[in-house]
Parts: structure tokens; C-alpha cells; sequence
């Protein structure tokens, strides 16, 4: 469980953080934006705050929004495909992770530091379920012709924090293809997982 809650983190964060090494292939800025909501219900999509990348590999706001929905641009220093979209409750979770991947630390001291930081109070967690999507996949890319994104696969995250299987009634693994299941259980970070079969 260990190694599968590590994969899907490292996966995350290397979307959501910023990359080390600069790109000259970093997509422009409107291409960047279409990207970035094929993640987010499609009603919310025109009103979402977007980020994208900067040539440094840097998270850049590329625009504000007005609505509860940020979404973030498939990152190009990075093989495969990835955009999420978050729920605005999850901002201050998310930027501490930011900020300490800046500072170059570890997946595992990001946890670390943010379970700390959670339960001194320190760091504001939303105070309902609060949902991520996400689109992803090795051969996932945007299709110009279309306007989509194409090859990639569609996965719920709904944070809970301190969540258990007891108190949710949850397992702690899927029990179906595409069932939902509670991850990093009882802690800041625990979330429902739901990955939508193929």
C-alpha cells in the first residue's frame, strides 16, 4: 500500500510542484489554458483560476478566476500527460506543497511536514469533502483537431482529512474496477480515490 500511495504522490506532485530543469517547449499561453480545464466539470470550466509553466518550469497564474475550481496545465518537463483540477478550499494544501517542493524537499518530508503543520492548526484544511480531478496517461495528449485531450484516464480525489475506514465505511483498497477506496487513512492528506474504468 506503502509503494502504490508513493507512485500516485510522486505522479501528483510532479504536476502540481514546480519541475527543476527549463524547457524551450513549454506550449503557449492559450494552448496552456485549454489544457489545463478538460480536467474540471465542464460547466465550471470558463470561470476556473488556471496555472500553467513557465519556461523555467515554474507554476505561473496564467488566469484568475472567479469560481470555486483551479486548475492546473499538464506539465511539459514531464513524460506522459496530467491536468488537475481543485476545488479553491485546497489552496493553502496545496501551496505549502509548493513551497517546500521549492525549498527542495522530499515527497515524504512534504507529508511529514504538512501532517505537523495540520495538526498544530497551522495549516488550513477544508472543513468538508473537497474534491481534485484529474486527467492523466502515458500516451495522453491534447488533440488540436478536437479541442480534447485525448489517451488519458479520469480519476476522482476527494480529501477528507482524518478520515478512516471506520468512520467512512470505505475500504482501504477497491473492491471493483473503478470503486471507491480511502487512501493515507487517518491522516491530513486522507482522500477517496476513484478512477474511472477503462
Amino acid at each position: 500500500m506503502r509503494n502504490v500511495h508513493y507512485l500516485f504522490c510522486l505522479a501528483f506532485c510532479l504536476t502540481i510542484y514546480p519541475g527543476c530543469a527549463q524547457t524551450d517547449d513549454v506550449p503557449d499561453k492559450e494552448m496552456q489554458m485549454a489544457v489545463a480545464v478538460q480536467a474540471a466539470p465542464e460547466a465550471d470550466r470558463a470561470e476556473a483560476t488556471i496555472y500553467g509553466y513557465n519556461s523555467d518550469g515554474e507554476v505561473v497564474t496564467l488566469k484568475e478566476g472567479s469560481n470555486n475550481q483551479i486548475c492546473v496545465s499538464d506539465d511539459p518537463t514531464r513524460n506522459g500527460f496530467q491536468c488537475v483540477c481543485y476545488h479553491k478550499d485546497l489552496e493553502p494544501f496545496m501551496a505549502r506543497g509548493r513551497a517546500l517542493r521549492a525549498e527542495g524537499k522530499s515527497s515524504s518530508e512534504i507529508f511529514d511536514i504538512r501532517e505537523q503543520e495540520a495538526k498544530a492548526g497551522t495549516l488550513q484544511l477544508p472543513e468538508q469533502p473537497t474534491t481534485l480531478h484529474l486527467l492523466e496517461g502515458s500516451e495522453g495528449r491534447w488533440d488540436e483537431e478536437s479541442g480534447a485531450v485525448v489517451d488519458a484516464k479520469y480519476r476522482y480525489v476527494v480529501y477528507i482529512p482524518w478520515a478512516t475506514g471506520e468512520s467512512t465505511g470505505l475500504p482501504l483498497k477497491p473492491l471493483v474496477p473503478g470503486g471507491p477506496w480511502l487512501m493515507d487513512p487517518g491522516t491530513h492528506r486522507a482522500h477517496i480515490m476513484i478512477s474511472v474504468p477503462d
